[in-house]
């Protein structure tokens, strides 16, 4: 059956997170500091360091290491960090298919309306951010790009998976951001495809043949080798686990894979685009 996992697109607050951000105040009131004086020695801002203990901001890796040290916390804080949600800043909707995604030996992505995010730089997505309507806050833009960087280590925290993506090049010509951001991306781009577990292909501009004009879908198997489907809309996603579903899915991604430029050539149009940029 197809499971629609709901229409709010909002982040969902963390308690993991508001409990991090507590052990963070008790330790830095330990240790005599208040936030303008540890923010620096940190190297993070006050607004920071007083939005992280409020629970509304995920901690970078770097802040958590730092703030170990800073504090002398006897190993409390990394500790609690493993305990994060590492979904702050993702829709409801969403979260479901993203811890899929974290246990997934295959992963295939099919986008039109942008790049894929796992494969969005830090500047494109931003730009992506950005245009969101209504407009988002600065510090649910910050939280949802930290959350799309956790989500981005899959690429290289999980080797044995295998990646594939498949974008049109309408997104490049698109420029969204402008032309330094797109020239940006295609390096990203072009740093990721040299990656083993990740092949990317993309539609040219001239397609006359397209098993994909329906939409974006993604598709994963998991280590127990089961397949499941995954469609969005605007402001709504829907998990695919009936077999017969998942497999038209199978089939027309299989047949967009043969009409898509091969990786190789893939590549070529990458470096030509950002040549001619």
């Amino acid at each position: 059956m197809a499971d629609n996992a709901g229409m709010n697109n909002e982040p969902e607050s963390s308690d993991s997170l508001k409990t991090f951000g507590a052990i963070v105040k008790v330790f830095r009131e330990r240790a005599g500091y208040t936030q303008e004086q540890l923010a620096p020695l940190l190297r993070y801002s006050v607004q920071t360091q007083a939005s992280i203990e409020q629970g509304r901001r995920f901690p970078q890796r770097e802040y958590v290491d730092r703030a170990e040290d800073v504090l002398d916390a006897f190993g409390v804080l990394r500790a609690a960090a493993k305990c994060l949600v590492r979904k702050p800043g993702l829709a409801a909707w969403f979260k479901q298919w993203a811890a899929l995604e974290e246990q997934a030996i295959s992963l295939c992505t099919y986008e039109c309306r942008l790049i894929p995010g796992l494969l969005q730089n830090e500047v494109y997505g931003q730009a992506v951010f950005h245009s969101t309507v209504p407009p988002l806050t600065d510090d649910e833009i910050v939280t949802r790009l930290a959350a799309r960087r956790e989500r981005q280590r899959l690429l290289w925290d999980r080797p044995n998976t295998a990646f594939s993506f498949i974008f049109e090049q309408a997104l490049l010509n698109r420029h969204t951001g402008g032309t330094e951001v797109t020239k940006a991306l295609i390096d990203h781009l072009l740093e990721c495809a040299e990656l083993r577990n990740v092949e990317i292909q993309i539609i040219p501009l001239v397609q006359e043949t397209h098993s994909a004009l329906e939409g974006p879908m993604q598709l994963l198997e998991t280590p127990d080798n089961q397949w499941f489907g995954y469609l969005e809309g605007q402001r709504s996603g829907q998990l695919i686990t009936d077999p017969k579903e998942v497999s038209v899915l199978q089939m027309r991604y299989a047949k967009l894979r043969s009409q898509a430029l091969t990786p190789e050539d893939s590549v070529s149009l990458l470096r030509q685009i950002r040549g001619a940029l």
